[in-house]
């Protein structure tokens, strides 16, 4: 055990009223993607509060693991890890990937888009699948786009175009969990 004068721990964290505790674990990088395991793709999302809540929400409802594509906020930061609220330690989570690293996935790919014509909770969801989600203001790159098995639609009633990418990704993932009657209580 160490101890340290209180205005060095202070110093240490990101945080306003940091804890008076701290403690360091071995950590080695995760092998890979995992074929066929129920994943979210992240490309270039660059809020990090953003970032936490996805993987907060990915654990939830049941997906495994998160590819976070090249541009995206780095998983392990102190905000992203803040706004995951330990969902880091329920999910396989791999960096600074490529877009051909989806090949490997062996999955479908599904996307959303306020223009799409079938609205999400219309049609029957794959399980497991990759949903594809886009960086905050551009949206989901072309090329990602163009790859994707299915793009659907939120159904927005109050007559919103978008939702906020953790907003909305937490809908997918909800209806995903809804569709195979894993959303009940626990």
């Amino acid at each position: 055990m160490l101890c340290l004068p209180a205005p060095l721990m202070a110093g240490l964290s990101a945080m306003d009223s940091a804890p008076p505790i701290a403690f360091e674990l071995p950590w080695s990088a995760p092998a890979g993607l995992r074929p066929g395991r129920p994943t979210v793709v992240l490309d270039r999302l660059q809020d990090a509060g953003n970032v936490g809540t996805l993987l907060r929400s990915a654990a939830a409802f049941g997906f495994e693991q998160v590819v976070a594509l090249g541009g995206t906020a780095a998983l392990w930061s102190p905000k992203v890890l803040r706004a995951g609220m330990g969902a880091h330690f329920a999910l396989h989570l791999v960096e600074q990937a490529g877009p051909e690293a989806l090949d490997g996935l062996g999955l479908p790919l599904l996307a959303t888009s306020s223009h799409a014509p079938e609205a999400i909770d219309a049609v029957p969801l794959p399980w497991p699948c990759a949903w594809l989600l886009g960086h905050e203001g551009q949206g989901l790159a072309p090329a990602l786009q163009a790859r994707a098995t299915r793009c659907l639609r939120i159904p927005q009633p109050g007559g919103l175009e978008s939702l906020n990418v953790a907003a909305a990704a937490s809908v997918c993932f909800y209806e995903s969990a809804r569709q195979r009657g894993r959303a009940g209580p626990g």
